[in-house]
């Protein structure tokens, strides 16, 4: 038996692994003692073997034949001597910047770690991001911005058992991620309140005792109204803000103008509610506040977290036991897929890369001069959109991504990405990406290997190999040391995982997340252990913030913001709101879950209002066709009363949502706006 964690959403539940029959058979076992879950998984968890042995996995490298366009297979080494060939040509012709690399947020740590030192080191390319990007590049941006320091929850899951109020925006925790909704539950019985902020009523809302339904994109304006509420009703903890914040007076007067019913115009969430939450926020002793996509993807993302942490500074929250402000990560690896360099502005220990001090340390680590490092890239959308332009990429690897069906405008998206002259493919089956590529390696999924995760609590965990991979397919560390050595680097990629961790503890040391005292003994002792760990006498930090924050003065930043409004707003030729999410079954493109076959599978669907319904003369189970500026798609409607009679909903999961969405840009994450377009409807 095998103790591991699910492959899927960033809670990386403990689970156990028991192979039968010679090893032909995988069982998934509970894992009680593990915190985060205490045994409890969800369907997604219980089926995760379901890709083993599966007909659609890939064990072969697969290249393009020029002449007939199809893929054939080939030998390792023939499709990587074609890969690093082919990437030396691009380079020498149009310079180092013309390769890319993206990567994904269910990449290990270790396979991020070196993803980002090939495209720093081999390829000495500055074009470098990947799917965290966005997921929660908001929330970060923003806890940067107030606490210094970016991690998805300062303190354990579990503390949310033990506050007054817990408030939840944009986020659908029961069917995101089950096995955390039992905190809500334990939280309510206790005498708790929760409160749940959605333009759906959910699963999620139907465990809360208050609920708000506004506009999708005006969680913003909300914020502002409850924060203007709380300083009318005197309910700021004014000598916590004097001593422990700075920047509250600028807040204070930014709003001053957004009375109740100025919101409620804007976000459709009536000014009697606003005044109910601001009364349960005031009489509360204990408030916890927490965000998720649902806020965040937007084109006003981060103003929007760092509304709703000025509503938990101003309350005297953050730091406090059981109470202040968290993200819910999305992707299993969402947080350390960011730490340690795949984000284009960061490098290993979330050091900044134009940050001479943070050069020099991992240019040391490397074995490298720092000025042969290149400097700050594009975010992941602007790095798909220059794809095959003039001055942009001719190549890029793409690593744990399937950017066909999970980027924003993916229309547009695709035609980039058949206008590059050299594209490869990392995955375990055939994506709808992999189905474009040049040259498709298969790789080990997380029961075949051994890797660390960080999951959204900054708990840094032991992934553990059950099970050997089948015959020809090699982990992505294999394939990035391989790529490396043919390109003619002398640094060291470590194949082993273990020794790559160690040098990724070398490289953090002294970073926001200083890795130096965790190693793999540690993390299977421990049950994990929380980052920062500077060296191996100390305990890790669960709990961060209690006594100062992350920044110059150990005090919070309080950020006055305004509110512009969605970047697309309704019209004549489209009326509506589209907003995009998940599904119980379902996981990020569908990837792997799509092809689980105890998962089940409707395909796409349009969720909206009976009143919506009547006007267009849509029948539920009939098809609807949503349009936007940007696309189109045909799916079976589904009539709920749960929707706004304004908006409708698809999920992303499947070929066809992404095809709908704005990339509208937030300024400062560079977070797409997933969560609002404007689009119309018709039977």
């Amino acid at each position: 038996m095998t103790r591991t964690h699910c492959p899927y959403c960033s809670l990386q539940c403990g689970m156990s692994l028991a192979s039968g029959r010679g090893g032909r058979t995988l069982e998934v076992l509970a894992w009680p003692e593990f915190p985060v879950n205490e045994g409890a998984l969800c369907r997604k968890g219980w089926t995760a073997t379901g890709l083993r042995g599966h007909r659609e996995r890939l064990t072969t490298p697969l290249l393009r034949d020029r002449a007939t366009g199809e893929l054939r297979t080939v030998s390792w080494d023939d499709a990587l001597d074609h890969v690093a060939a082919r990437l030396t040509t691009i380079q020498e012709q149009h310079g180092n910047d013309a390769v890319a690399v993206f990567g994904g947020g269910g990449l290990t740590n270790e396979k991020a770690y070196l993803l980002g030192k090939l495209a720093r080191v081999a390829l000495g390319t500055s074009r470098i991001d990947y799917n965290g990007r966005w997921c929660m590049s908001s929330a970060a941006s923003a806890g940067n911005q107030a606490f210094g320091v970016d991690r998805g929850l300062p303190f354990p899951l579990a503390d949310v058992e033990q506050t007054d109020v817990l408030v939840l925006v944009g986020s659908n925790l029961a069917e995101t991620m089950p096995p955390a909704a039992r905190h809500l539950d334990r939280l309510r019985e206790r005498g708790g309140k929760v409160v749940v902020i959605d333009p759906r009523r959910t699963p999620t809302a139907d465990r809360a005792d208050l609920f708000l339904q506004p506009v999708p994109g005006t969680d913003l304006p909300l914020a502002l109204g409850i924060l203007h509420l709380l300083g009318a009703a005197g309910a700021v903890d004014e000598d916590y803000v004097a001593t422990r914040t700075t920047g509250f007076d600028d807040v204070r007067r930014s709003v001053a103008s957004w009375w109740p019913e100025r919101v409620e115009r804007v976000s459709g969430v009536e000014a009697t509610e606003l005044r109910t939450l601001a009364d349960l926020l005031s009489s509360a002793e204990k408030v916890t506040v927490l965000t998720a996509r649902g806020a965040e993807q937007h084109s006003e993302g981060t103003a929007t977290v760092l509304a709703w942490i000025n509503v938990a500074l101003a309350l005297g929250m953050c730091g406090k036991p059981s109470a202040g402000y968290g993200c819910l990560t999305g992707q299993g690896n969402g947080q350390g897929g960011r730490e340690h360099g795949q984000k284009s502005d960061q490098l290993p220990g979330y050091r900044m890369i134009d940050d001479p001090a943070a050069r020099d340390h991992v240019a040391r680590v490397w074995g490298v001069e720092p000025a042969s490092l290149p400097g700050k890239g594009l975010s992941a959308y602007e790095l798909l959109d220059a794809l095959g332009t003039e001055g942009g990429p001719r190549a890029m690897l793409v690593h744990a991504s399937n950017i066909v069906v999970s980027a924003p405008n993916a229309v547009h998206v695709a035609d980039r990405l058949a206008a590059l002259d050299l594209l490869v493919v990392a995955d375990v089956v055939m994506s709808e990406t992999a189905a474009m590529a040049d040259v498709v390696l298969p790789v080990t999924q997380w029961a075949e290997e051994t890797g660390t995760m960080t999951n959204l609590e900054g708990r840094v965990i032991l992934r553990q190999q059950a099970v050997a991979p089948p015959e020809g397919v090699r982990s992505d560390l294999d394939v990035i040391a391989g790529l490396a050595a043919r390109l003619g680097s002398t640094a060291a990629f470590p194949t082993d995982p273990e020794e790559a961790f160690a040098e990724l503890a070398l490289a953090s040391a002294g970073g926001r997340a200083d890795y130096a005292g965790i190693t793999y003994d540690r993390i299977r002792e421990e049950h994990g252990v929380f980052w920062p760990c500077p060296d191996a006498e100390h305990p890790g930090t669960p709990r961060l913030f209690a006594d100062s924050f992350a920044t110059a003065d150990g005090r919070a930043r309080f950020v006055a913001v305004e509110s512009v409004g969605a970047a697309e707003q309704p019209d004549d030729d489209y009326p509506v709101h589209l907003t995009t999410g998940r599904v119980l079954a379902q996981y990020q493109s569908g990837a792997q879950t799509r092809r689980i076959a105890d998962l089940p599978d409707d395909g796409p669907f349009v969720e909206l209002h009976p009143l919506l319904a009547s006007r267009i003369g849509a029948r539920d189970g009939e098809p609807v066709v949503v349009t936007t500026r940007r696309g189109e798609l045909k799916a079976p409607c589904r009539v709920v009363t749960t929707i706004r009679p304004d908006t409708v909903f698809v999920p992303f999961h499947w070929v066809g949502a992404n095809r709908l969405t704005h990339d509208a840009l937030d300024p400062s994450s560079r977070m797409p706006a997933f969560k609002v377009c404007a689009a119309a409807v018709r039977s």
